[in-house]
């Protein structure tokens, strides 16, 4: 449950970095799901750490470090996804962003609680 709160949280802030990215800066889509990403995975860490999974118990840099590879292997998945909506489906590149996110959602959350946080 605090997981999925904590996601929700990082897949509004993910959406509004890359919508405000998108459309008045106009950065280009693959531009602007790594910003969106970076901006998203620093949220997500810390309410993961401190709230989800309580784990103040062990190294932050550590934990950070893990954080951080499992998120990128899902950033990549949905990197692949957006790109393939976008320029496969001919989908619009923020509803492509917001379907790409929810398809590694799981990959996340496997990865983040069996070896992120793990005890």
């Amino acid at each position: 449950m605090r997981f999925g709160l904590v996601g929700a949280s990082g897949y509004v802030v993910n959406l509004v970095v890359f919508t405000i990215a998108v459309h008045p800066l106009a950065v280009s889509y693959r531009i602007a799901s790594v910003l969106a990403f970076l901006v998203s995975v620093l949220n997500n860490f810390w309410w993961n750490r401190h709230w989800t999974f309580d784990g103040r118990g062990g190294h932050a840099g550590f934990q950070a470090m893990r954080f951080f590879v499992v998120s990128l292997v899902a950033f990549a998945f949905s990197y692949a996804i957006l790109v393939a909506l976008v320029e496969g489906a001919d989908l619009p590149k923020v509803l492509a962003q917001a379907i790409a996110i929810v398809l590694a959602t799981p990959l996340n959350f496997v990865g983040q609680k069996l070896w992120s946080f793990r005890r």
